[in-house]
């Protein structure tokens, strides 16, 4: 059975780790909790024992025959902490072992993710943000934390991701990582996902069927192997994954604005536009409703609905790379192929005419692929070199596309 150690940090959100625990536990896991001492004031002994039906453990003196500081990260398949506090980060990165959770992380030779959880001005500070780089650069996976309501009245960046979130996390690495490890540690990714909303009125829109599962896969592949990943996000319908910074745009100018303010504050590594851009809009936004009585007396009236071509925002986003080969940049590309026609010419024409570095086709014909968890992509690099992946789940087509990009990615760097 697989093993895990769940570590615990005195934060508020200890709480929530309750619910973690039930989805670790209900997936089969074999669960160890380590709180601390500071952790056991939000949630006490007791409940964690009930819940793994097995004793906590809580301190390097208890069963010191068994060695708990030692055999604890030796045999465990991953060591998850959720939340983890500003102090935990510290300890960690600096390989203090005051503890027995700390002491558990230097003998662990299995991944290790953890959650960050705490108020806003501490998780920006220099400390936080220099002991998490380092952490990462050790090939542990750290989670960025979700934005919203804190301790308090307070909002922003510190709030622990979903408990759903989180087990989807380690889910992730438990069975995606293998061999690759944390072959992204250090690398920088912006990825867009989902569709977007081209506004009619103040009602309606004009809108398309990509869920965002796709590049939400894209995303959370690249965060289980330690890049550091910011999504910019129209609309959708999965849930947004843990561990990713999150832009929010509506629609195809938002995004093209998101898009450009991301990847100039940020140099990334490698963009990957994911997201499904609506390639026209309505040439203009009605004010208020359009209604039928505004339309006169005629019963059959209709209203007229002139559409302008949107921006093309990942040929602008080559434009002006220009000559540079940084970043790397890869196109999407849901094609409607006509009977006898090919989608690899269809997508080797685009990848010319956008003139990005790779291209991810998948053929969408009577609405397939969009809202399911399979795909059929086609990866297409600017050499001609092309991968077929027919009929995979979307994690397993994002971790191709990442594996394809991996050896590039570190060439160039």
């Amino acid at each position: 059975m697989t093993s895990v150690v769940l570590g615990v940090t005195g934060g508020i959100a200890a709480y929530k780790a309750i619910e973690l625990l039930r989805l670790l536990r209900e997936s089969g896991l074999d669960v160890t909790v380590v709180p601390t001492q500071s952790a056991l004031r939000f949630v006490g002994e007791p409940t964690w024992s009930a819940l793994t039906g097995k004793p906590v453990a809580t301190d390097v003196w208890s069963s010191t025959h068994e060695v708990p500081h030692v055999a604890l990260g030796q045999h465990a398949d991953l060591v998850l902490v959720a939340p983890a506090t500003a102090d935990f980060l510290a300890r960690a990165a600096h390989g203090i072992a005051s503890d027995l959770l700390t002491n558990v992380l230097l003998t662990a030779r299995c991944p290790v993710v953890v959650a960050p959880a705490m108020h806003t001005e501490m998780w920006e500070h220099p400390a936080t943000q220099a002991n998490v780089a380092t952490l990462r650069s050790r090939g542990v996976v750290v989670l960025e934390p979700s934005v919203g309501r804190l301790t308090g009245p307070d909002s922003g960046p510190g709030r622990l991701p979903d408990p759903e979130r989180i087990a989807e996390s380690a889910f992730d690495v438990l069975r995606g990582r293998g061999s690759r490890g944390t072959d992204l540690a250090g690398v920088r990714v912006v990825v867009s996902a989902g569709g977007t909303r081209e506004p009619w009125d103040d009602v309606r829109f004009l809108a398309n069927r990509s869920s965002g599962k796709q590049g939400f896969a894209v995303a959370r592949a690249a965060v289980v192997r330690g890049a550091q990943v910011t999504v910019v996000v129209g609309s959708v319908e999965a849930p947004i994954p843990a561990g990713c910074e999150v832009v929010h745009a509506e629609s195809a100018e938002d995004m093209r604005q998101a898009m450009h303010a991301v990847v100039a504050d940020q140099s990334p590594d490698v963009v990957v536009m994911a997201a499904a851009v609506a390639d026209f809009r309505p040439e203009r936004e009605a004010t208020g409703k359009i209604t039928k009585e505004s339309l006169g007396d005629k019963p059959d009236a209709v209203p007229e609905l002139p559409l302008a071509r949107t921006t093309d925002i990942l040929a602008e986003l080559v434009a002006k790379r220009g000559s540079h080969a940084h970043p790397i940049i890869v196109g999407f590309a849901a094609e409607t192929p006509r009977p006898g026609e090919d989608l690899g010419d269809r997508a080797r024409a685009k990848l010319r005419r956008k003139g990005c570095d790779f291209l991810v086709a998948n053929a969408v014909t009577h609405g397939t692929v969009f809202g399911q968890d399979t795909t059929s992509v086609l990866i297409i690099d600017r050499d001609g070199a092309e991968q077929e992946l027919p009929g995979v789940d979307k994690m397993a087509a994002a971790h191709a596309l990442w594996d394809t990009l991996t050896p590039v990615i570190h060439a160039d760097r």
